[in-house]
């Protein structure tokens, strides 16, 4: 088994839930005030390391503290970083979260070094080195914070993937008003996988209704696609089968990284054999996991942890 996680790593500073956001001169206090590992790529890679998936992970930082923290968190066993791109001069991914009680939650960020990590000779070389391998899993996370990326070679890097082997698993981040379609349409045709949450599909596609979302990224070639929405579950469209799915209980803190845990558990179920209605279980039991700090990985579960919530509670699922 081989997984390949690709895209955004980010050093995220988060408060804890403060009571409102402060008036101009105002100072506002909060419990905590925590730096941890942020970005889809980051934030996967080190889950699916939690869930005994091993994983290569790829993806640009600079030279400074807060690269150098991104590096040393990630230097955990299960994840090789040998393909992390470093430019220096420049720093890395860097988000601040603004977690207000009963408020979803704000953002101030730049994209950093993640706007100058392209598919480079060594990852194309990856790529056939290991087109031998079972259940090989690409993960392209954060695009369109990924300017660099935006261009043919992502389609020649999908295209050579898939030709070896590999399933091509995508998900996106909206970065400011751009013509998102016009980008995201020439790629699409060589995504397995898409994994938009709804208000990303609303964006892209103008469509308000998610169905219609996904019936315009079948239509422009997507093999399958997911729409996750929050609190109301998951939808699947597959060539086979359409369904949707409900949550699990949790204790909500911050919904930070709860995509990227959710995509890290449906990822480890798909490396498991299991058909995409486990891996939705598997997916959403991660991403429950994660809301419960407001750290994108410090909860997140284990193997174990996992399947033992697995075992303890059910999904519902429903044809469609």
């Amino acid at each position: 088994m081989t997984c390949l996680c690709c895209g955004i790593l980010f050093a995220d500073i988060a408060c804890w839930p403060i009571s409102h956001l402060p008036e101009e001169g105002e100072l506002v206090t909060t419990d905590k005030i925590e730096l941890n590992l942020g970005g889809c790529a980051s934030n996967v890679a080190f889950d699916l390391a939690r869930l005994g998936v091993p994983v290569t992970l790829a993806g640009g930082v600079g030279d400074d503290a807060l690269s150098e923290f991104i590096v040393r968190a990630l230097s955990v066993p299960g994840i090789d970083t040998g393909f992390l791109q470093q430019f220096p001069g420049h720093c890395p991914g860097t988000a601040m979260h603004i977690n207000v009680h009963d408020q979803d939650r704000r953002f101030v960020c730049t994209t950093g070094a993640n706007d100058l990590f392209v598919f480079n000779d060594d990852l194309f070389r990856h790529i056939r080195a290991n087109s031998h391998s079972n259940r090989k899993i690409l993960y392209l996370g954060g695009f369109f914070m990924l300017r660099g990326l935006e261009n043919e070679r992502t389609v020649e890097f999908l295209d050579t993937a898939r030709k070896h082997g590999w399933t091509t698993v995508m998900d996106v981040v909206l970065n400011g008003h751009r013509p998102y379609w016009e980008i995201l349409e020439p790629i699409l045709p060589y995504v397995d996988l898409f994994m938009p949450n709804e208000h990303e599909g609303e964006k892209i596609t103008d469509c308000r209704d998610p169905y219609d979302q996904a019936k315009t990224f079948l239509d422009a070639g997507a093999e399958t696609v997911l729409i996750t929405q929050g609190e109301g579950g998951t939808l699947y469209f597959g060539t086979a089968e359409q369904f949707r799915t409900g949550v699990y209980p949790t204790d909500y803190v911050s919904g930070s990284g709860a995509g990227d845990a959710f995509c890290a558990g449906l990822i480890a179920a798909l490396h498991e054999g299991l058909d995409f209605r486990d891996a939705l279980r598997w997916g959403s039991a991660a991403g429950a996991s994660c809301v419960r700090s407001v750290s994108t990985t410090g909860t997140v579960f284990n193997r174990e942890e996992l399947l033992a919530f697995l075992n303890e509670h059910s999904l519902v699922i429903e044809n469609i």
